[in-house]
Order: C-alpha cells, then sequence, then structure tokens
C-alpha cells in the first residue's frame, strides 16, 4: 500500500474519529483537535500500520492514547506548586489546614449535645449509631419498633438543633427541607 492510498483510507475514516472523539472530549472544537492531532500520528506513522489489520481500531487506540496523554499533561500542567515567597490572597485557601484544636472543639461539643439527650432518647439513638438495628433496640428496651423509631427520630432533631452552629450551608435536597 502506497503513502497516497494510506492516506486516502483514513481521511475517510475523519467523521467517525469526530463522533468517537465527542465521547472523550464533550465538546466539538476539542474533538476536532483531537481528530487533527489523531490524524497527523496516523500519517507520520504510518509505516508501522500493518496492511491487513483494522485500520478503524488502530486509528481509534492513537486518538485514545492521544487523549490520555494529552490529559495527564494538562493534569500535571494544572498542578504547579506556588514557590513564590508571598502567597496571593486568591492562593491563601489552598495553603491554610486544620488543626487539631479545632476537630477537639467539634467533638467536645458533640459530647456535650449528646450528654443534654435525655435518657429515653440518647439510649436508643447510642444503640442504633452503634450499629444496632431497630428491632434490637426494641427487644433490648422492651419498647415497640414504631417508639424506637420515633425516639432516633426525635434525637437527631435535638442533636441537629444543638449543634446549629456547625451547619455549613450546604443546599439540602428538597425532601430533607420538610422536616
Amino acid at each position: 500500500m502506497t503513502k497516497i492510498e494510506f492516506n486516502t483510507m483514513v481521511m475517510h475514516q475523519a467523521s467517525s474519529l469526530r463522533m468517537y472523539a465527542l465521547h472523550f472530549t464533550h465538546d466539538a472544537d476539542d474533538a476536532n483537535d483531537l481528530v487533527q492531532d489523531t490524524l497527523l500520528k496516523a500519517i507520520t506513522y504510518y509505516n508501522k500500520f500493518k496492511e491487513g489489520t483494522n485500520l478503524k481500531g488502530w486509528l481509534y487506540t492513537i486518538m485514545k492514547n492521544t487523549f490520555i496523554n494529552n490529559y495527564r499533561r494538562f493534569v500535571k500542567i494544572s498542578s504547579f506548586v506556588t514557590k513564590s515567597d508571598e502567597i496571593s490572597s486568591a492562593n491563601l485557601v489552598f495553603s491554610s489546614t486544620k488543626n487539631q484544636g479545632e476537630s477537639k472543639f467539634i467533638m467536645d461539643d458533640i459530647k456535650n449535645a449528646l450528654g443534654k439527650l435525655p435518657e429515653e432518647y440518647y439510649v436508643p439513638f447510642s444503640m442504633y449509631f452503634e450499629g444496632h438495628k431497630y428491632h434490637e433496640i426494641a427487644d433490648y428496651l422492651a419498647i415497640p419498633i414504631g417508639t424506637v423509631k420515633t425516639r432516633i427520630h426525635v434525637a437527631r432533631k435535638l442533636l441537629k438543633k444543638s449543634l446549629k452552629p456547625y451547619d455549613n450551608g450546604v443546599k439540602k435536597p428538597i425532601y430533607a427541607e420538610a422536616e
């Protein structure tokens, strides 16, 4: 097979390559760039193609490998480390860390909130938290399962109210707002 015949066969695959590239990039311009890179590599390395093998599969493999290599290169470039003496205010958030003292205060507040729960709510809640099933808790406390579920629900509400300052402002799903 001559180089001209090979180039013609490769160019006939361009439209199917473009569709395949869209699966990777989800953007028409990036897909066209990927197809162009793939065609360039295929034509450059046409002597590596063995006649009689699946040309489309060979081109798809080139495209997949090109996409993966470009992605790795992008990730590597994007994750640069700032080496300047001063950290800009925009990058300051990335340099801050949490310390153990803050975590200790949070745990103390959780323990205090649990300690303030009435025992009728604390026992079912703590057993449920430890992994016991509703029916096990009901048997242990000799109360109906519905009462166990209610007490756990009330305990959660009381804890949520006590720990309100730690609400991080994350938007709750619509079904959770009704509670």
